[in-house]
């Protein structure tokens, strides 16, 4: 993997690692049982650094890269996903749009505040009758002199009960004959009148990650709260989400691992017909299988983040990363849960929680149906 890493990158590895050994996995547990959004790991990831790293210095970020941002999600993923996609949505899709979209003044007042970890970010783009189909937005911003109204929903918001900014799409040329073309992108502050959060979803899994119901009643924006050129919203949007499945594959890939590693360490304890399990071909093939796929999912990974990096086209590779690890974390779960028998059904132990948690991989940011579309029209574009 020395492609892919420097010094740089194996640093900031180790030092996620330590936090998410000590800080983050001793609580995990508790904070899924109770449904517990993660403030203290919040601040402490703001502390360290973590809340920004793939952006400037000049806006308070780390000054790193992607395949930095992918590491870090990784590892913080294989302590709890909960607490990695808090990260991950604040970073990949509250953040990107204003760095990638905004003005240099939207840029200074927002962004210093966001890659602290002061302000969570977060974004809204699925509505009721807009999931796969995002162009389907029915949100909509009426211009009224210097200002824009706002009346919507938005709903599986990330964040959304507790950021302090959101983007999020509307539809702002009603008359638009393209799929897309009259949708703009906006930010809207938490403590804007009109801004309404609303039901937090009860999870199957990452239930200590705070997802909402987001209303907008009549809220007034400033019209320099455009995010981005007019009506370009939806393809911004599709942008951000390009770099967001490599978030979603690094989570893919680090919770892979975690049931790699869980099931590594139950064989090796667990006794059966006098010997150890490990001992039994049945135990040990699906473990060779899921360490074999986990380095297939690692270079997925980190060459879309490289390409990212690199200023390349990386659709497809992010797509495919995303596809593969995500459909890989639900096997592997599901693996570990077997290998541990009666034992991987019940809390005590942690795969558990992982085969609750690797399923919205599966579904969030783009299902697995959209990206095997995404990918179709990649490689055929040209033929």
């Amino acid at each position: 993997m020395a492609s892919y890493f420097n010094d740089e990158h194996r640093m900031l590895r180790d030092m996620v690692r330590e936090f998410a050994k000590n800080e983050v996995e001793p609580i995990a547990d508790e904070l899924d049982q109770n449904e517990r959004f993660p403030s203290e790991l919040v601040d402490q990831m703001g502390d360290l650094g973590l809340m920004g790293i793939p952006y400037p210095e000049d806006y308070g970020g780390a000054g790193m890269d992607t395949v930095a941002y992918a590491l870090a999600v990784e590892e913080l993923t294989k302590a709890c996903s909960s607490t990695a996609i808090t990260m991950a949505a604040h970073t990949s899709l509250g953040t990107f749009p204003i760095y990638q979209f905004g003005t240099e003044e939207q840029k200074q007042k927002y962004l210093p505040k966001m890659t602290s970890g002061e302000w969570l970010g977060a974004f809204g783009l699925t509505e009721p009758q807009a999931g796969s189909d995002a162009s389907g937005t029915k949100t909509t911003a009426v211009p009224d002199g210097d200002e824009w109204i706002v009346n919507g929903a938005k709903m599986f918001m990330t964040n959304g009960g507790h950021a302090g900014v959101i983007v999020f799409t509307a539809v702002t040329d009603p008359d638009a004959e393209n799929v897309g073309k009259g949708i703009s992108c906006f930010i809207v502050e938490a403590d804007t009148p009109g801004l309404v959060i609303g039901t937090k979803e009860k999870k199957m899994g990452w239930r200590a990650s705070d997802t909402h119901q987001v209303f907008f009643e009549d809220m007034r924006l400033p019209k320099e709260n455009l995010l981005g050129k007019l009506n370009h919203g939806y393809v911004q949007f599709m942008e951000t989400l390009d770099g967001g499945r490599i978030s979603v594959a690094a989570m893919g890939l680090g919770l892979a691992e975690a049931a790699f590693e869980a099931s590594k360490k139950y064989v090796n304890e667990r006794e059966a017909f006098g010997r150890k399990i490990k001992k039994f071909q049945g135990v040990s093939f699906p473990l060779a299988d899921m360490k074999t796929k986990i380095e297939a999912a690692r270079h997925l990974t980190f060459n879309a983040a490289q390409l990212k990096d690199e200023g390349k086209d990386f659709k497809l590779e992010a797509g495919m990363a995303k596809l593969y690890t995500s459909e890989l974390a639900t096997w592997a779960a599901n693996q570990a849960v077997q290998t541990h028998g009666g034992y991987g059904y019940i809390k005590d132990f942690p795969v558990e929680r992982y085969f609750r948690d690797a399923k919205i991989l599966e579904i969030g940011e783009g299902t697995s149906e959209i990206q095997r579309l995404v990918i179709a029209r990649e490689v055929l574009k040209d033929s």
